[in-house]
């Protein structure tokens, strides 16, 4: 599954990327995160708890972000496991562009994939779900990040 899309955030590049790099807000961002702890620069730990269509699942996993170019862009991926119900791991190609001075525009393409028994509920069903997701995930950070700047 891919998917294309792209927010405008009205706050600086830099506050922008500072808060890509930010574990507290990355966690308050992630649907049905529970746990997301920073490792490293480049590395991070995450629970995420999810349900997709009728099966709930937790996946334990690891989250990387290479492709740096501060402050202009990077990707992070990641890979969970959730036991008996499988796999998922995807990641995303972030960028950001100034649009004026106070505000950026950041774009992003998804690529995301699951394996093992959630994968036998049917591509419609995982590709719906995985767009809410990103799509809750950019709308969500585009909140925090916005409301961090208002006095």
């Amino acid at each position: 599954m891919d998917m294309n899309g792209s927010e405008r955030i009205e706050a600086p590049v830099d506050a922008v990327w500072k808060a890509l790099n930010d574990p507290d807000i990355l966690r308050q961002c992630i649907p049905g995160c529970e746990k997301l702890e920073k490792l490293s620069d480049t590395e991070m730990t995450a629970t995420v708890a999810l349900k997709v269509g009728p099966v709930k699942a937790r996946f334990e996993g690891a989250v990387q972000l290479s492709n740096l170019d501060p402050p202009n862009s990077y990707t992070i991926s990641g890979e969970g496991k959730g036991g008996m119900v499988g796999f998922a791991k995807g990641g995303a190609d972030v960028s950001l562009a100034a649009d004026g001075l106070d505000a950026t525009i950041l774009n992003y393409t998804v690529k995301a994939d699951v394996g093992g028994k959630i994968a036998q509920l049917g591509s419609r069903l995982i590709d719906s779900t995985a767009k809410k997701l990103a799509g809750e995930f950019f709308s969500t950070f585009n909140k925090q990040v916005s409301a961090q700047l208002v006095p």
